[in-house]
């Protein structure tokens, strides 16, 4: 069910790209679709168990990968840095054009 929820996010920020025309709007949905794919890669990752691998009196018990959580932060980290990059260049098109819909842009920028 967790999973559905996760998908339905991804779905969500992908139309979103597909559909929205605003490049500020566009960004946030590529936010919303990188934040599904993060937790549905969390969400498989923490299957085998919920414990930590650390020293117990625990013997066989499954547990939780930490090799995906360090994968899923330096995911996190350059999904961040895409975004503001992103976000830069969307306020220099916002000094050049007087709108950020993709159609005006391209209707202003055609020779």
């Amino acid at each position: 069910m967790l999973e559905a929820f996760v998908l339905a996010t991804v779905f969500c920020g992908f139309f979103g790209i597909i559909f929205k025309k605003n490049l500020i709007m566009k960004i946030v949905c590529m936010d919303v679709m990188s934040t599904g794919v993060i937790a549905y890669y969390v969400v498989l990752a923490s299957r085998d168990g919920l414990l930590t691998p650390i020293i117990s009196k625990a013997k066989n018990v499954p547990y939780a990968d930490p090799v995906p959580q360090a994968v899923i932060l330096t995911a996190i980290v350059i999904g961040f840095s895409i975004q503001a990059l992103m976000l830069v260049g969307v306020m220099k098109l916002a000094r050049d054009n007087p709108t950020l819909e993709c159609n005006q842009i391209e209707i202003n920028n055609t020779p």
